[in-house]
Formats: structure tokens, sequence, C-alpha cells
């Protein structure tokens, strides 16, 4: 005879708990400081290291790539050949290496970033025109005056864009770390697959989905504040 689910707190739960309904607010309210809270931090810190690092090491790649336009094939097609791999394939790999550990995750999760953010870099910095930086010259600006004068702030609204794209996606990701490591909104989220549990699914899952949307609207506002003469064009 085939095994039922593993309901957590079967014989003393709520009858909600006990019957396994969608959603069982009280178990949640309980467990919201043991469980959910702690792994909805963990679960921004994995997203923070990993699109931090990943943008200082794309940054560079893109301004050398900007710079010296040979760089930029290398990059790209070493970039593009991580983000191709899939992530459970990817941890699988580093395994063997780092181990069952943080860094395994993190080194997964940044050379996921890569190639959003080395593009969008790239793109954003070249596409000021012509015109400008050939008046940012005749003004008397040294390269790298031009650069952080003129083309980074240009380049802003795609850095951002690129940003919004490789964090929404590293939240995502970031919930298989939990078959690695039990940290983050994918170890409740798996636990309660295996358990069949819903309520632990729901809440867990929920709360993945709504850290993406507010990442995303956070980052939106952001490249809204650093680029009002965008927005000002649009309206005029």
């Amino acid at each position: 005879m085939a095994e039922g689910p593993i309901i957590p707190e079967f014989e003393r739960g709520s009858d909600c708990v006990r019957e396994n309904r969608l959603f069982c607010a009280d178990w949640a309210r309980d467990h919201w400081d043991d469980m959910f809270a702690p792994a909805l931090v963990e679960h921004v810190q994995l997203t923070l290291i990993a699109v931090g690092i990943g943008f200082a090491i794309s940054f560079l790649c893109a301004l050398a790539a900007y710079r010296l336009r040979a760089l930029e094939p290398p990059i790209a097609a070493a970039s593009a050949f991580f983000y191709t791999i899939p992530s459970l394939a990817l941890f699988q790999l580093l395994v063997p290496i780092t181990g069952l550990s943080l860094l395994t995750v993190e080194i997964a999760l940044v050379s996921y970033t890569l190639l959003i953010l080395f593009r969008n870099t790239l793109a954003g910095l070249r596409a000021a025109p012509p015109e400008v930086r050939e008046a940012a010259r005749g003004m008397g600006l040294t390269p790298w005056q031009s650069l952080v004068r003129v083309e980074l702030p240009l380049a802003l609204p795609a850095i951002v864009a690129g940003l919004r794209v490789a964090t929404v996606s590293t939240i995502a990701i970031a919930t298989v770390a939990a078959f690695l490591i039990p940290e983050g909104l994918g170890a409740p989220i798996f636990s309660g697959l295996r358990e069949y549990f819903k309520t632990k699914i729901l809440v867990a899952g929920g709360l993945a989905v709504a850290l993406a949307l507010l990442a995303d609207a956070l980052l939106l506002l952001l490249g809204r504040a650093v680029t009002p003469w965008s927005r000002s064009r649009r309206f005029a």
C-alpha cells in the first residue's frame, strides 16, 4: 500500500494541518520566526553576494572589452558557456571541487549573472553617441574623465536593466541551492515537497515570488532615480 503524505505535527496540529489544506495560516504564523524569516534572510544574502560579485566582475570585463574590442568575443563566449549549463548540472560539476558548501552555491550563482551583466554594461557604454564623445574630448576631458562623466551616466539605464534581470534570475536559481546546502527559501520548498505539506510549499514559494517582485520594483525605482534625464525626455 502506498504511503500517504508526511504531515508535520499530524497528531497535535490544527484541523487545517491534519487535513493538509491548501493554506494553514496558524501553522505559517507559528513557524515564521523559526523557519520562514531565517530562510528569507538567507535567500537575500545569497542573492546579494552573487549579484554583487557578478556585477564587479562583469563591469571590469565590460570596461576592458570597451577599450579593447578584441577581448569581447572570448569574454562573451566564456560567460555564455556558463549561462547555458543547467543549474543542477553546474552544481554537480562544482561539488567534487568545492564540496557541499556555500562557496559552491555562490560560484554557480555568480556564473549565471555574468552574461547578462557583461552584455548590458558593454551595450550601455557603447550607446553614447560619437558626437557626445567628440564633444567631451573637445572640452579637454581625458578618456578616464569622459568615461566617468559622460559615458557611464549614459550607460546607467542599460546597466540597471541588466541588474534587474540578473537579480530576479538569481533569486529564482538560488532556490535550487537547497539541493546542496539547507539555506534560502529552497530549503522549506523542498522539505515541503518531500512531506507534501501544501502550506510550507505555498508560503516559501510565495515568499520567493514576492522577493523577486520587490527586488525588481526597487531596482526599477533606483534606475529612475539615477537617470532623471531619461524620464524627463520620455515625457517631454
